[in-house]
């Protein structure tokens, strides 16, 4: 079992990466203002108005992805925008906080609206979410960690809105770490032998594997497995392959988890709480833009 955490051995970018913000962005923006862009604003609104505008939190929840916003915004303005930030990713907020404040064309801020707003709620809710989950079990050894259930081109953003909410993320794409789930081990014959092709093939990548029973937990452990996942276990069986790991690998668990078992599931001793949910069901935190 290697000392550092499995997340500090994946290839995961430590914060935003610009470009796969801006290909994002341009993107949305594509997909939003279409080959004439935004006809209303156009007709009704005179090229020569400045206006003054504020990102308003409605709801409480934790912001993420303001720096997004703003990429939007200046895009879209063309740097005739000015985003003055008044809070900061991973701040709390209730509803009425001013998240910023905008000032330029208002051509420019309501075609940018949308889009921005649609970016940074998502964001603010993943990271809303995912801070309950780490508050649920605050104090604990064992950390909420993220699955590759995201939304296609979404996932970098996604993830980086889960370390803004406390989480730690599991690998960015197929190629980071090797994950041997019950498909793989029917095709391999077993756990053990599923375990010990992967490794011979790919000696120095993380692994993890799945298991469902106590005794695939054992197996794999003697095998020297060094992550290895625990998949809709009830609290006394992880226990159980706590107790028999005794630190010889990491223990992440899987199934059936939820806000209301999350500390049970933390004490039994595992190092993490694997919660696809975290991206794939995050309500939106409500976002609003106020002239």
């Amino acid at each position: 079992m290697s000392e550092a955490r499995p997340e500090e051995r994946a290839d995961l970018a430590p914060g935003l990466d610009r470009e796969v913000v801006a290909r994002v962005v341009h993107t949305a923006l594509a997909e939003d203002l279409g080959p004439e862009g935004d006809v209303t604003t156009q007709a009704t609104v005179d090229a020569d108005t400045v206006a003054t505008a504020r990102l308003v939190s409605r709801q409480r929840g934790v912001v993420a992805g303001l720096p997004v916003a703003a990429y939007v915004f200046d895009v879209v303005g063309e740097g005739r925008v000015e985003m003055d930030l008044q809070r900061a990713d991973g701040d709390r907020v209730e509803p009425g906080h001013v998240l910023a404040v905008v000032r330029g064309p208002l051509r420019d801020l309501l075609t940018a609206e949308r889009t921005a707003l649609n970016l940074l709620g998502h964001l603010s809710g993943v990271a809303s979410l995912t801070r309950q989950w780490a508050d649920a079990i605050a104090g604990t050894s064992a950390r909420v960690r993220d699955t590759r259930k995201t939304m296609p081109g979404l996932r970098h953003l996604e993830k980086y809105a889960v370390r803004v909410g406390g989480g730690v993320n599991h690998r960015m794409s197929l190629s980071d770490a090797a994950l041997v789930k019950d498909n793989h081990v029917v095709a391999a014959g077993g756990v053990v032998p599923a375990f010990r092709r992967v490794r011979e093939q790919y000696p120095g990548l993380p692994l993890e594997i799945e298991v469902d029973t106590v005794a695939q937990a054992r197996e794999v452990i003697e095998a020297g497995a060094d992550l290895v996942l625990l998949d809709n276990m009830p609290p006394a069986a992880m226990h159980e392959v706590v107790e028999f790991a005794a630190g010889r690998a990491w223990l992440e668990a899987s199934g059936r988890l939820s806000l209301d078992n999350a500390r049970a599931v933390a004490e039994s001793g595992v190092h993490y709480l694997a919660v696809g949910a975290l991206t794939h069901s995050a309500p939106v935190l409500d976002i609003g833009l106020d002239m």
